[in-house]
């Protein structure tokens, strides 16, 4: 019979615990420090490669996306994709090593 209620008093404290540590973001509380630099990081990026498009004479690239700011070529896709749904650049060519970015 101790031993019961010694369970249901440690399941008790525990759900407490968790439940106060939820509610103060004690837990998980660097996740969301990590989600906002990650997001302050490619807002940087995107400005920076549209800052790259104002100021160079030649078009971009992906590739050029990529080694300049020393990202993935997926993240160069996925930053390249937004800024033209955003309606601040547009791909030039369609497919392969003819495609290029401008500013509008």
């Amino acid at each position: 019979m101790n031993i019961l209620i010694a369970i249901i008093v440690s399941l008790v404290i525990g759900f407490l615990l968790g439940r106060y540590s939820y509610k103060n973001n004690i837990v998980g509380s660097g996740k969301k420090d990590l989600i906002g630099k990650q997001r302050e990081e490619k807002k940087k990026n995107k400005e920076a490669i549209v800052g790259l498009m104002e100021s160079g004479n030649q078009p971009l690239t992906n590739n050029h996306i990529e080694q300049m700011l020393g990202i993935s070529d997926a993240t160069a896709e996925r930053y390249l994709q937004e800024l033209e749904d955003e309606g601040i650049i547009r791909q030039v060519g369609k497919t392969g090593r003819d495609v290029f970015y401008e500013k509008i």
